[in-house]
């Protein structure tokens, strides 16, 4: 008997639902994320996935802090660290929807006193250029204005015009936490509350994201927390969490895999909370329009041979995946690291918090995206986990090269005392060099976090032995630059890491 032609088209979906459906295994999904969870050493993590409007997964993996017993579950608070940025994008949206600003308001009407490295490009810097990482500036350029230091949001950015031009203005993808910050301040000077009320009060509540805070100083009256942990000796070490109030526009919201659930619901559902509209779908949908362009590099197109492309948003990031826009964000906060997705089409989304510093929740995602997309079913934890492990090698080996140009068997070239005093960076502030206890001192006087002991290192170059944990650097060195006549004229430091870049300071001796 010959299979009528007709039925054909009719069979192709049954079979593509079919294998669909048995991939679509939230059990396969849960033992993937168990053992995820052990290979990749992560003290912690909790993940959800919501599809059609149905939580299918919403667990905790492994323990709240090392060497106790707490586990987490699906309401342990984690930061979401950058995940917050596209809040902060749906508040504009919600402000400009309401007539209070437009996109391309110049950022100057709202902010008179906002600044960046070109007369031009100040004045024409919109709201929309906040948002989208394309203002010129270096990725991750600045952070070290904000990190740990008691600057208010306002003075971090008006320190922004301190910093380089990294490429043209709208011509590439710089990555800054700083034009966030800005755009914190935009919402406070329009609608007259901190960003992070006006998050509270129009999102936040309706969603129902009751454990949602947006400050760690709400932390002690809040149950069920995880606490952020640094490999360290082959270990994960728990380290304190970090005040990061002044950069909160930019990643300061603490968050539960349920909670983010309802944001991410909240999104696929355009707008939509509790049978009201919050925001029209049309302003969530310019969100999630290309504004700019993140250029996808021979790793990724080897990783990704189908991507078409990798773009930015406003406050997310988009990719296309197995034919389907994916809109997503991920969150790197001192000891713990978060990624969040959501893919419009297929009403599907997913959250993936941890309390370690890894790659694991990208893992995940994919395993997530290939198990609702019907794609066969590739191992992303093994693959990324080894290249994860192949990038620590490549810096330790990094690391290893630089400490071994310590030349040995010098000295300082003057005594200790000759080198204290008060060094300045327009762009950082003071810094002061002083001797206590026989031992040189530094310290970063906006940050009181930064502070360190001086270890002669070689010639006049120090290192810097912190005095509290440091979760995005270790080993680092200053150099006390002299001028013609012996004496010390400026401060030069080399602490490698890829955040927070010391190397931007330059602090000159002035008193």
């Amino acid at each position: 008997m010959k299979f009528p032609l007709s039925l054909l088209p009719l069979f192709l979906f049954l079979l593509t639902a079919n294998r669909l459906t048995s991939q679509a295994d939230p059990k396969a999904l849960d033992r993937y994320c168990d053992q995820a969870q052990k290979d990749w050493e992560v003290p912690g993590m909790s993940v959800g996935v919501i599809k059609d409007g149905q939580v299918v997964l919403a667990k905790g993996y492994g323990i709240a802090e090392a060497g106790k017993a707490a586990k987490v579950d699906e309401n342990t608070l984690f930061a979401i660290a950058s995940n917050t940025k596209a809040f902060v994008a749906t508040s504009l949206a919600m402000l400009v929807e309401e007539g209070k600003l437009r996109w391309d308001d110049p950022v100057q009407k709202h902010l008179p006193w906002f600044k960046l490295y070109d007369p031009y490009v100040t004045a024409h810097t919109t709201v929309r250029d906040l948002l989208c990482h394309r203002v010129g500036l270096g990725t991750f350029s600045g952070d070290v204005v904000w990190y740990k230091s008691n600057y208010t949001a306002e003075e971090v950015v008006r320190r922004a015009g301190e910093l380089p031009q990294a490429y043209e203005y709208r011509g590439g993808y710089g990555y800054s936490n700083l034009m966030f910050i800005a755009a914190g301040e935009v919402i406070r000077v329009v609608s007259g509350k901190s960003w992070d009320v006006f998050v509270t009060e129009r999102i936040l509540n309706p969603v129902g994201m009751t454990r949602t805070i947006t400050s760690v100083k709400a932390l002690p009256q809040s149950v069920n927390v995880a606490a952020p942990h640094k490999p360290e000796n082959g270990a994960n070490q728990p380290i304190p969490w970090v005040n990061w109030d002044n950069m909160g526009a930019a990643g300061g919201i603490i968050s539960s895999t349920s909670d983010m659930l309802k944001w991410l619901q909240w999104n696929i559902d355009q707008g939509k909370a509790g049978g009201k509209s919050l925001l029209p779908a049309k302003a969530l949908w310019e969100l999630w329009q290309t504004h700019s362009i993140n250029r996808i590099g021979e790793n990724g197109r080897k990783l990704f041979p189908t991507r078409n492309f990798s773009m930015y948003g406003l406050g997310w990031g988009l990719f296309d995946y197995n034919g389907h826009l994916v809109v997503s964000h991920s969150g790197g906060y001192d000891g713990m690291y978060s990624r969040t997705f959501f893919v419009p089409d297929l009403k599907l989304g997913g959250v993936i918090l941890t309390n370690g510093m890894t790659g694991v929740g990208n893992a995940l995602m994919y395993r997530i995206l290939d198990t609702y997309t019907g794609n066969m079913q590739k191992d992303w934890s093994k693959e990324l986990l080894e290249r994860e492990k192949a990038g620590q090698k490549d810096h330790e080996a990094e690391m290893k090269q630089l400490k071994n140009k310590r030349v040995s068997g010098t000295k300082p070239s003057l005594d200790l005392n000759k080198y204290t005093g008060l060094y300045r960076c327009k762009f950082y502030g003071d810094i002061r060099v002083a001797t206590e206890n026989g031992n040189l001192m530094i310290k970063f006087l906006p940050a009181a976090g930064l502070s360190a002991t001086l270890s002669h290192w070689h010639f006049d170059t120090f290192e810097l032995k912190w005095a509290e944990p440091q979760a995005w650097f270790d080993f680092g060195t200053v150099q006390f630059v002299l001028n013609n006549a012996g004496e010390p004229k400026a401060l030069q430091f080399q602490v490698p890491n890829g955040d927070i870049f010391f190397e931007e300071i330059h602090a000159e001796k002035v008193d």
